[in-house]
This record gives structure tokens, sequence and C-alpha cells, in this order.
């Protein structure tokens, strides 16, 4: 995505494109690099043993009940990236004038507050999102629990368009598609990190819970 964008900023011949060299450099940092450590990754994770289930689980699935509407996935996915959102609503606006509008930005302390916030919250509403869903004899929780605290990336790309209304004058389609373009890549990489917090989570949290039943 950084290259495709970075040809916008070629076809306009600016002083702030990346140079060829470095887009380069970059690719060959990917595939000398992170490529390998992906199979490397991927033979020492074979190689591992395999996660045992805290209890005996049944090889036919039981039939789901008919769920109560608010636990339908759509609308508790979306309810549940309300609150991570919310913990970073007011320093994402610090954040985003510092880059788009030039602007000092100086609170590193409050901004790493800000993060231990973001990961407790992903973290608690997707475990009690999880807990209810649980509860109402729903096992389908492992793409649930992620997007979760995932869907907090719609509401910081939803907000991303509110800060490009309100606070931003730009009339070149040229930077139009160069805030969009790296607003969405923030916007998927924030999904991946909450995503991935709320993922982990619900997975400790249910292999203690189920852990804790006494089988006779």
């Amino acid at each position: 995505m950084a290259f495709i964008l970075n040809l916008f900023v070629w076809a306009k011949r600016s002083s702030l494109a990346i140079p060829i060299s470095t887009m380069l450099i970059l690719a060959a940092l990917w595939c000398g690099i992170s490529v390998p450590l992906v199979f490397l990754g991927s033979y020492f994770g074979f190689k591992a043993e395999e996660t045992r289930h805290p209890c005996r689980v049944s090889n036919i699935p039981r039939q789901i009940p008919p769920q109560p509407w608010y636990l339908h996935p759509l609308p508790s996915i979306l309810v549940g990236g309300i609150l991570p959102f919310g913990a970073v609503f007011i320093e994402l606006f610090f954040i985003m004038s510092s880059i788009w509008l030039a602007q000092m930005y100086y609170f590193f302390g409050f901004l790493y507050l800000v993060l231990v916030i973001l990961c407790v919250t992903c973290a608690e509403i997707s475990i009690v999102m999880c807990y209810f869903q649980l509860c109402s004899e729903d096992y389908n929780w492992w793409w649930r629990s992620f997007l979760t605290s995932g869907s907090s990336a719609l509401y910081l790309f939803a907000y991303a368009i509110v800060y490009f209304v309100t606070k931003l004058e730009i009339t070149s389609p040229i930077s139009t598609i160069l805030y969009f373009g790296y607003m969405a890549a923030a916007s998927w990489g924030f999904f991946l990190l909450t995503g991935s917090i709320g993922f982990v989570s619900c997975l400790v949290f249910v292999q203690r819970i189920y852990g804790a039943i006494k089988v006779d």
C-alpha cells in the first residue's frame, strides 16, 4: 500500500516522495528477513506440542439454540468495539493533529498509559462478550472474540473521516488519496492489534474456566 501511495507522490514530482532505492531496500528486507522467519516460525510451530484442551470435548457439535438479537454476531461485534475506541479517543485527536497538522506531540508518558488502558479494555470487553456467548450455548467464540475488540478499527476509520471533514482543508485529490490510504493502513494495524489482544484474552479465559471443571 505504501508503494502504491508513493506512486501518486512521484506523479506529482514532490520532494516528499520515498526514493525508489529505499523502496527496493524495504522489499529486500521483507523478502530476505520476514519471509524466511515466517517459514522458520511455521516449522517450530508444527514441531511444538499440540495444545491440550482443559476438558474432554465431544466430536459431535451440539445444536446452537436461538440467540437473542443482541448476541447475534453483527450487533455484539459492533458494540464490543465502542469501549476500546473510547479509551483512545482523546489521545487519538492529539496524535492525528501531530501527524496531519504538524503540531508538536510530547505526551509520551500519557500515551503509554493510554496503551495500557487500551489493552485492558480490549481484554475485558472480549471476555465479557465471550462469557455471554458461552452462557447462551454458542461455542463459536474464536473469530467472534477477535472481531469484537478488533471492530474498534471501524470507529477509528470513521473518526478519520470526521477529522478530515472538520479539521483538514484538503482539496487536492492526491492528498485525499494519501490521507485515506494511510489512515486505512493505520486502521488495519489497529484492527490486528486489538483483535489479537481480544482473542488471546478469551483463549486464556476459556482455558481457565473449563480447566476448573471437576469431572469424576
